[in-house]
């Protein structure tokens, strides 16, 4: 019995894993679209590894964790305007967090690279990695926090 149950359970993970990779996800297409040669050209190591590679940048590094002045921010592949600083609000996080998007230009998909579901969010313009969503946000507004990496930013200041 202990051999047929181990059997079963084998048979059942080989399933799953097969199932997972022949996935036939359909693959989004940006208005802005590189090869990965062009995007390394266009940006620093960090942002490629963020904005390409869905990487993360550490805590508390961000020039924008401070930056208080009104202004847009935008993506730093593309330019497409993502954030208002109206929106942006101190989480303790450690990165740049925001309680809302600029609606249409900010993408959210999930990922599941540490195990479970997370609402990941892309520039809608060139699909570049910004961060992740989060319930966790100020009540008194959205109740989400935006929690993006500030390599994956650049600000605009509001001209007076």
């Amino acid at each position: 019995m202990k051999k047929f149950v181990s059997i079963i359970t084998l048979l059942l993970m080989i399933n799953c894993v097969g199932n997972a990779q022949n996935s036939s996800k359909e693959q989004k297409t940006y208005k802005v679209e590189k090869t990965n040669a062009e995007w390394k050209k266009l940006l620093s190591p960090l942002q490629y590894y963020v904005l390409r590679e869905a990487g993360t940048e550490r805590a508390y590094t961000s020039e924008f964790n401070s930056n208080h002045k009104e202004g847009t921010y935008v993506c730093a592949a593309c330019n497409t305007p993502l954030y208002k600083s109206e929106h942006k609000y101190e989480s303790g996080s450690g990165w740049p967090s925001f309680d809302r998007a600029i609606e249409e230009n900010v993408e959210l998909d999930v990922d599941y690279k540490i195990g479970y579901a997370r609402t990941e969010l892309k520039c809608n313009t060139c699909g570049g990695h910004l961060g992740h969503s989060f319930d966790d946000g100020p009540r008194e507004t959205t109740g989400k926090r935006h929690c993006i990496n500030g390599v994956a930013l650049k600000f605009i200041p509001t001209k007076k």
